[in-house]
């Protein structure tokens, strides 16, 4: 009989596909057939020929599950799904009939099965059809993801539990996520308190990690739409800092902090030749990770050759810095196809920081 598990969350960038990507890799050590669903995608991608869910995407790649890619992401939405959904009064039956084929299929080959929701529990309500429902209906008990902190995280989960409980469907389990290390045990014990009356467990997730949260090259040049130049290999270089080079040449130098992305206006001749020359010294090229050339003004070709000959990794674009830096500040970097470095870490931090067993026995 195949175990699932349905990971649900209390809003946006908990940590789902993080969860998931960590409890995939635990099972496979005891379960000799393990699976993931992406029931309905919000975020689609073209992977293999074929428009999916970057989620299912992801899990596919790390763990070579792309023939079965179809039943992974069986619903796909895109900008016009939902607009589309309410002007032709279409029956969410359509949909859910794809999904429940889908799991039912991947029931039958898995000993262990996860199914990924998106976003808060009421996600999908637009088209009948929001992770509470989903969970009811695939008969799947619940893990919900929370972030961190104390207050905030009990009042979210019971917002989000009225819907599930409105659907019988059952959460066994609360998994604070991006947890202060050394305020771990206080968080995860008032957490319980909170919920001692209930039936529900609660499980530490990991701690906050910066390498986790913070967003690779390549993600920042996907999310300006941008091309990224210089080197392929450097754009799975993880930016922990966004550094503006407002002040003067020297300043901006002494300011540079482990892997910052520091964002250059065109005309500013002497920083960036500056900056392209201390990136050939390895204790420079530890702390720049690259570049984005703003503004309308052309870069000078002279400027240009000392660029392109230090092999700096750079964006270019004719936008202001405030709009960079605001666009920057304001998205979430989630986990991609392409990067290995924090797959890697994640497997590892699982192995450390979750107690699968525990986990596995709730459900």
């Amino acid at each position: 009989m195949c175990k699932k598990i349905f990971i649900a969350a209390t809003g946006q960038n908990c940590g789902k596909t993080t969860t998931s990507v960590s409890l995939l890799h635990l099972a496979r050590k005891k379960y000799p057939r393990v699976g993931f669903i992406k029931p309905f995608g919000p975020k689609r991608m073209t992977y293999l020929g074929r428009s999916v869910d970057v989620d299912a995407a992801l899990i596919a790649h790390v763990y070579d599950m792309e023939d079965r890619l179809e039943l992974m992401s069986p619903v796909v939405l895109d900008a016009y799904t939902t607009r589309d959904f309410l002007e032709n009064r279409k029956d969410p039956q359509v949909y859910l009939d794809k999904i429940v084929k889908a799991v039912e299929t991947l029931e039958k080959e898995c000993d262990f099965l996860i199914i990924e929701g998106a976003g808060h529990s009421g996600v999908g309500s637009v088209m009948g059809m929001n992770n509470a429902q989903l969970a009811s209906w695939l008969e799947a008990p619940v893990l919900m993801v929370t972030g961190a902190g104390v207050g905030n995280v009990i009042d979210v989960v019971h917002l989000n539990l009225a819907l599930f409980r409105e659907f019988g469907t059952e959460v066994r389990m609360i998994l604070p996520n991006k947890l202060v290390k050394n305020k771990r045990k206080k968080t995860l014990k008032y957490i319980e308190y909170a919920f001692e009356d209930t039936d529900i467990k609660v499980v530490g997730g990991f701690n906050y990690s910066p390498i986790l949260a913070d967003p690779t090259l390549k993600y920042l040049a996907e999310l300006l739409e941008l091309d990224l130049h210089g080197p392929k290999d450097q754009g799975s270089r993880i930016v922990h800092n966004v550094q503006l080079a407002a002040p003067a040449t020297q300043r901006v130098v002494d300011l540079l902090q482990e892997s910052s992305l520091v964002i250059v206006t065109s005309s500013r001749d002497e920083v960036l030749v500056m900056l392209s020359t201390l990136y050939h010294l390895p204790e420079y090229k530890k702390k720049i990770a690259g570049l984005i050339i703003v503004g309308v003004a052309p870069v000078a070709d002279i400027v240009q050759r000392v660029i392109d000959d230090s092999d700096i990794p750079y964006i270019r674009t004719e936008a202001t810095t405030a709009e960079v830096y605001t666009r920057i500040r304001e998205d979430v970097a989630k986990i991609g196809v392409d990067d290995e470095e924090k797959i890697q870490l994640i497997q590892r931090l699982a192995e450390s920081e979750l107690d699968f067993d525990l986990i596995d026995s709730i459900f």
